[in-house]
């Protein structure tokens, strides 16, 4: 119930734009130096692949762009996440308690973020200029979060079901601790590579923001994940939609994860694009 509260607070916080630090509300608005050396740290996260950011036209412009850019992430990120997740757990031949199982998927989730965001940038900026490093290092930065969520699924889920705990209660608890372990992943990184990595801000404040409300999309994309499993029966409400069943193919296996994860983000993204004003979610 802790978490469920710090959940519920942390999004009312975000929504509302509430800044502990400060006693005003205001939105971030990236320092001008930072910004011509990193990029707009927003658009370091999201990174929707074709360099320019819009901003004008109003709300519905806004709204317009952010699920458009939500369209980018899930292709270039969220699919992959899952589908090499997915495949790497059918070819790794690991027990699906020991910690090899654990590595193996969560590595392999990574791989996929970072391959993905690198092909998906190629193939979209190559006509105006295909700047490799910034794709490296920015896929680098989103794998090393994903590493986190991803390693950590399987015990997590493991141990949530050997608590007798029903699909709704994995779920909610999947997406919680899923979310912790993506914002940790993601802040270690931003500590480790920000002094060797030019295109990769530091840990600050005002990203921290950012990478929590990416983190909890993240968390929502775990959560839906669990609808794969299909041993917990009826009460998986996702099971006639996502689930896996024993004698699908290894491919199918991978595209029905991959298709989880997507709309579990897709979901959650699609309540913050409708819920955040202008300017205050992490995508704008």
């Amino acid at each position: 119930m802790v978490f469920l509260r710090n959940i519920a607070v942390s999004f009312l916080l975000f929504c509302n734009g509430f800044t502990l630090a400060a006693p005003e509300r205001r939105a971030f608005v990236p320092n001008p130096t930072m910004t011509e050396k990193f990029g707009d740290p927003r658009q370091q996260l999201l990174h929707n692949d074709n360099g320019v950011m819009t901003r004008g036209g109003g709300i519905g412009n806004a709204s317009s762009q952010r699920f458009s850019s939500m369209l980018d992430v899930v292709i270039s990120k969220l699919f992959p996440a899952g589908f090499c997740w997915q495949l790497a757990s059918s070819v790794c031949g690991f027990d699906a308690k020991s910690p090899k199982f654990a590595l193996a998927t969560g590595f392999g989730e990574a791989l996929g973020v970072f391959s993905g965001h690198i092909l998906y940038t190629y193939l979209k900026s190559k006509s105006n200029g295909y700047n490799s490093k910034e794709a490296t290092q920015t896929a680098l930065l989103l794998a090393t979060g994903t590493i986190c969520s991803g390693t950590s699924w399987q015990p997590i889920v493991n141990t949530l079901q050997g608590m007798g705990l029903s699909f709704p209660g994995v779920f909610i608890g999947t997406w919680i601790a899923c979310t912790y372990a993506f914002n940790f992943g993601l802040r270690i990184a931003r500590n480790l590579y920000a002094d060797s990595m030019e295109y990769v801000e530091g840990a600050t404040y005002d990203n921290s923001r950012s990478d929590f409300a990416l983190s909890l999309t993240i968390g929502a994309a775990t959560a839906f994940f669990v609808g794969t499993d299909v041993s917990m029966g009826d009460s998986n409400f996702l099971l006639s939609l996502v689930g896996i069943q024993s004698d699908f193919s290894m491919l199918k296996g991978a595209l029905l994860a991959g298709l989880s994860t997507a709309l579990g983000f897709s979901a959650a993204q699609t309540v913050f694009n409708i819920v955040f004003p202008p300017g205050k979610c992490w995508i704008d």
